[in-house]
């Protein structure tokens, strides 16, 4: 945690951010929509400096082709710890035919029984993230 072992909250390195990305699947991604902030649950899987997600035709997918500005986070609550990593940045789909053929070798399946073929790549802009050590609120005096 902090060096401030009274501060509960931790900010995190960059490769740490990274470690808890490539170790979680499920997050939610933000997007403005007709000036109007949306949020979906995604699974993503992390490559790299990257994150790839797979998604169906659709309103989610319209929405991240009109603005291609994106914020995606990731979380965990445990008995004594808590963290969450924000990704920010730019999505495209993916479109080439070799650049899918590789997204389809990784192990990132829909989480629900639907088909999902187009893949969506989030290239970061600024990742941050922050742990926290969970206990009762303190006394005010």
């Amino acid at each position: 945690m902090s060096e401030n072992l009274n501060d509960p909250v931790e900010e995190l390195t960059l490769e740490t951010c990274w470690e808890l990305l490539r170790g979680s699947s499920l997050g939610r991604i933000a997007v403005s929509f007709q000036g109007e902030p949306e949020i979906s649950p995604v699974n993503f899987i992390a490559v790299g400096d990257r994150l790839l997600l797979r998604t169906s035709q659709g309103t989610k997918l319209l929405k991240l082709t009109i603005n291609d500005k994106v914020a995606l986070e990731t979380d965990s609550v445990g008995t004594h710890i808590a963290w969450s990593v924000v990704v920010k940045g730019t999505a495209r789909v993916i479109d080439s035919q070799k650049e899918i053929f590789e997204a389809d070798q990784l192990p990132l399946k829909p989480l629900i029984p639907t088909l999902k073929y187009v893949w969506v790549e989030i290239t970061p802009t600024e990742v941050s993230g922050r742990r926290f050590r969970l206990a009762p609120e303190p006394e005010r005096y």
